[in-house]
Formats: C-alpha cells, structure tokens, sequence
C-alpha cells in the first residue's frame, strides 16, 4: 500500500513540475511578444493585440496611447476603423443571402443595380467578391475629381474596365462599395443594420458595429496618428475622403472572436467554405484569393489573412487553421506600422519549429555563379519598359544580385536571356508564375505559367520639340471621372494642372512615344488621321486608361 502512495506521489510531482515548466515556457514566450511592440510608448501611439489557440485567448494587451492630447493609454478595449477588414464582413452578409436564395453568384449584377452602364460584358457577384470584375478602383480616380461624389457614385459613372471580367485579378474597393449597395437594397435595409443584427450581434462581438457616420459618437475609440517631420498628427478618414460608404469600427478581442467563427463553421457550411474557397480566372489558373480573404502561407504553414489601413489606422488579422492560431492587430500610429512582420514573428514563437520552413525559394535551373552572371550584363537588361497588349508600365530594376520588378518578384536567370520569376503573388500580375525572355535588348517576351507569349517594349527616347509641346496644350476633360486637366507646355515636358485646383502644377516628362509620365500616372497622347492631338488617356497603378477628350 505504501508502494502505492509513494508511486501516485511521485506521479503528481511530476505532473506538477510539469505543469510548472510548461506555464513558464508559455510566459516566456508572451514575453517575447510583448518585446514585438517595444518600440511603442505611453507618448506614442501603438497597437492592441490579441491571440487564440485552439479557442482560447492566450494574450489580449494594449501598447501606446488611444489619445496623445488628453493622455489616455490604449487598451484592450480600444476600438479601432478596421478599414479592409471590413471586406470580409461584406463577402459573409452577401453570402448569407446568397444561401437564402435571395442573391445568385453567378447572376448580372445589373439584375440588382440596373442604372449601371453597360460595360459590353457579364459581371457577377462572384467577380466582384473575388476582385476579378475589372471595375475601376474608386481610390485611384477620387484623388483627381472634382465637386466631392461619394464612391458610389463614381463607381456608376464608369463605362470602362480595367479588363474583361475574370480575366485578371486587380484589388478593388469599388467591388466592395456595390456589394454592399446591393445588400441594402435586396434587404431594404442599410448594410450596417444587417451586418449589426445577423453578423455582429449572432457572434457575441460586443464592441463591433458599421458606421455609416463617422462623427457618431463610438465609446472607447483610439484616434489614430501619423508621424509628420518628427511630430504626431492626427490622421482620420472621415466622409468621402473614405469614399462615404462608413466603415468597421472594432477592437482586437472581436475580431479573433470573427476569425474563430470562421474555424468552427458558425456562419454554417455554405459561408464558410465559400468564403474560403479560391477564386479561379478564365484560363483556370487559381487564385490565392478566396472573398474577402487572401488564402496564403508562411513558411509553409496555411495562412488566411487580410489586411486594413484607413490613415492612421492599420489593422491585420489572420488565422493558421493547422495550428489553431489566430492573430489580431490594430494600430493607430500610422504608415511604417508592419503589422503583418509583426504577426509572423509571433507565428514563429508560437508554431513548433519544427512546422516552420525556410522562406528561401530555389529555382531549377537558376544561374549563380558570380562570374557565369557578371557575363549575364545584368544591369544594362534594367529599365522602363511597356506592355504591348495592356500599354501599362513595367520598371526592371537591378539590386546588385538579381533583376527584380519594381513592385512585383524577383527574376532569377535560368539562361542566357531568360529569367524566371521568384514566386508568385495574387496582387501582381494575377500571381502568374511568368518567363521572360530577352529577345534583343529593347524587347522582351512575357511568357505566362498558361503559355500566353505577350511583348514588351523598351520606353523609346522621345524627345518632342517646342512646336509639338505646344501643340499638345490645352484643356482635357473626363465626365466619367467628372474633371478636367490643363495642359502647358514646359521645358521639354508638358506640365498639368487640375482645373479645380490650379496651385498644383505637375511635370510630366516623355517617356515614350506620345507618353507622359508624372510621378506613378502616365498620360498618352491620342491623334486623328492628320495627326492632331483629341485627347489622352489616363492610367495610374490602379486605373488603366480613362479617355480624356480635347475640349479646347
């Protein structure tokens, strides 16, 4: 019997130190979360962060100030604009009435917004969910309109796309904005009050609401900031600046209550696996984009993520369903705040290291011997160059080891003229996994992953005279963008202003054949039979070529 004793005691003891090592392990590795956001201050805003696993918070804290005048702290019962979070919330209110047989994904959304122009093509729910419509992004024409419409408005008066429907992804708020008049309208009700009643209120997510009015008042709201010349200023969306269609205010605990819905399917079978299901274009290719959601991974660990920035507000909110991890973060100390580095850290802490990979990706093939490349000439191979099929603009830039596209991937070189890119992402170029190929050095051939063989051309030198500047001025107007620009010639380029706001003058110098370029927007010329100037198109990285006619 003593044996018996003794053995069970030896047993708890054991049992406790264990339980005794394991707490300790777990607060440690708080502890190096806490050290993640150790850059914040009392005087500084910050950022609210709160994780899951399996089910459980394990860490809900508050780092920074909520308000920098009057000195109050963040906390974790701090409410923050979520900005594009928000999407997600649309894509599950317009799911649920999809299930209800009250919307169709595969019908004409003009079925539901008749006034809508005709665009010569079918757009569906299904495009605009997963951002595969080509409808112009209300954020790249509101900057540049004038008399201040809300983005609905200025989503209506487009008769262009981008591209045909389902042909390409390309990120569009606007999308969003029409889904969500759809909703209200199907519902007889605002988006808000739906989204309040079936999504917010269902999940228990207490402090979460849509505001269509910004100025209400919403209790425990942090203000968010961004840092100018050394100083905090305070930096908010209100009205049409965010396009009047309000916006998710909530805090971190909520959100990690949404992403646990979301793991256990209670929005039912339909919303959650549709809202994760990945968006497939026309050729076929699969996108890592589901609706509302990017479906990714992180050192190969599955990754189901959005992001969010409104201003000074920047939120990310993620889930690793493999390991039953959830993330929020919300911050409001503005741009420079990466929210998602901060995310992935934490992911390294806490998943086994033993689930985690190498980031590095090798390409079959790829050349790196230093001398093998130096004969390669890497850095003449650098430049602007245009896309024949879309007119849209592709810089090569070299880093000193590789080529890489300005805001897309890496090139690695698997032959004399040819480069692979590294990887391959849904915001660029619909994630094609592409080859380029080195024809001559002012043309380049883009092979997609499907096959598709498209050129590029190497910006020509243009390098118009007095007379033919001079020629090109004048007034040019939109009344789908509702504005008008003023043309002058300058000294070797044309310089542009907004009828509207005459005080901004800017440059835009040749780049290429009847092309302008002015900071991230190019403007290309249009010409009659004879010659004479009609007009020019617009594009900037999230518009593609809106005709502005010669008025004058």
């Amino acid at each position: 019997m003593k044996n018996i004793f003794a053995k069970a005691g030896m047993l708890l003891t054991l049992s406790l130190i264990f339980l005794h090592h394991t707490s300790v392990m777990a607060q440690d590795k708080l502890t190096e979360i806490d050290k993640i956001f150790n850059w914040t201050s009392e005087k500084a805003p910050g950022c609210v962060c709160t994780v899951s696993q399996h089910g459980k918070v394990i860490l809900n804290r508050a780092y920074g100030s909520a308000d920098l005048e009057r000195k109050v702290p963040l906390s974790v019962n701090s409410v923050f604009d979520a900005g594009s979070l928000a999407k997600q919330f649309v894509a599950a209110a317009t799911l649920l009435l999809v299930e209800e047989g009250k919307l169709s994904l595969t019908e004409d959304i003009h079925q539901y917004i008749p006034e809508l122009p005709d665009y010569g093509f079918k757009i569906t729910l299904d495009h605009l969910l997963t951002h595969t419509s080509g409808i112009r992004d209300w954020t790249g024409m509101m900057p540049i309109t004038n008399g201040d419409p809300d983005a609905l408005k200025l989503v209506m008066r487009q008769r262009g796309l981008n591209f045909a429907p389902g042909d390409e992804w390309d990120y569009s708020n606007s999308g969003y904005v029409l889904l969500k008049e759809i909703i209200a309208r199907k519902t007889g009700n605002s988006f808000a009050a739906f989204a309040n009643a079936r999504l917010f209120e269902k999940l228990g997510m207490k402090s979460t609401s849509y505001k269509d009015d910004l100025r209400d008042i919403i209790p425990d709201r942090a203000l968010a900031y961004e840092k100018k010349n050394n100083n905090w200023k305070m930096m908010i969306l209100m009205d049409n600046d965010r396009g009047g269609g309000g916006a998710l205010m909530s805090t971190a605990s909520d959100l990690v209550i949404w992403n646990d819905a979301i793991t256990d399917a209670r929005l039912g079978k339909f919303v959650t696996a549709k809202i994760q299901e990945p968006a497939t274009l026309n050729n076929g290719r699969v996108l890592g984009y589901g609706r509302g959601l990017f479906l990714d991974s992180y050192r190969g660990v599955k990754e189901i993520w959005h992001s969010g920035s409104a201003a000074g507000y920047k939120g990310w909110l993620g889930r690793y369903p493999e390991h039953g991890l959830s993330i929020a973060i919300l911050c409001n100390s503005g741009d420079g705040t990466n929210r998602m580095q901060f995310a992935h850290r934490i992911v390294d802490l806490l998943v086994d290291a033993a689930d985690l990979k190498d980031q590095t990706k090798n390409i079959p093939g790829e050349i790196t011997d230093s001398a093998a490349l130096a004969a390669l000439d890497l850095k003449s191979r650098a430049g602007l160059y245009f896309n024949d099929r879309t007119g849209e603009p592709v810089r090569i830039q070299y880093d000193g080891i590789r080529l890489r596209i300005a805001n897309g991937p890496a090139l690695a070189a698997i032959g004399k003229n040819r480069f692979k890119s590294v990887g391959a992402i849904v915001q660029y170029m619909s994630q094609d996994e592409f080859e380029l190929n080195f024809v001559s050095k002012d043309l380049i051939e883009l092979k997609s992953m499907e096959g598709l063989v498209t050129t590029l051309h190497r910006a020509r030198m243009y390098a118009p005279s007095a007379d033919e500047l001079r020629a090109m001025q004048g007034r040019y107007a939109s009344d789908e963008i509702g504005t008008a620009f003023t043309v002058t010639a300058g000294d070797g380029m044309l310089i542009i202003q907004l009828e509207h706001t005459p005080e901004k003058k800017l440059p835009f110098k040749p780049v290429d054949t009847n092309a302008f370029q002015g900071g991230m927007m190019i403007i290309r010329m249009l010409r009659n039979d004879k010659g004479a100037v009609t007009g020019f198109e617009y594009g900037n990285p999230v518009l593609r070529w809106v005709k502005f006619r010669k008025t004058e």
